[in-house]
């Protein structure tokens, strides 16, 4: 039984690495891309750059926490925990951060 409970242990930990791995490279996407189009848009004075800048940034930042999320379900030592915690501390920060301006820059239209 234990034999079993250890591949069963070892097989979620592969899929959660894998699934982390692809919410990873989707957020860095997200974020290249975002700058890419936020770029274009300054260059050509679009109206509502910065909005729609933050908007790309927190639907990033939103993939990349979903990636940490996960990576407690297999962080199996406290200081892993710590560490996970304060990037989700910081990712929060930045989403809350990013929201207040899109909350700011809409109330100035």
């Amino acid at each position: 039984m234990a034999e079993i409970m250890g591949f069963l242990e070892l097989g979620l930990i592969e899929v959660t690495e894998g699934v982390i791995l692809v919410l990873e490279i989707i957020g860095v996407m997200l974020v290249v891309w975002s700058a890419a189009k936020g770029l274009k848009n300054y260059f050509f004075k679009e109206p509502h750059t910065k909005m729609m800048l933050g908007e790309d940034l927190s639907m990033a930042l939103t993939f990349l926490m979903c990636g940490e999320i996960l990576r407690t379900v297999i962080a199996r030592e406290l200081k892993q925990i710590v560490v996970v915690c304060g990037i989700i501390f910081m990712r929060v920060a930045l989403t809350l951060l990013i929201h207040w301006e899109i909350k700011t820059e809409k109330e100035g239209l």
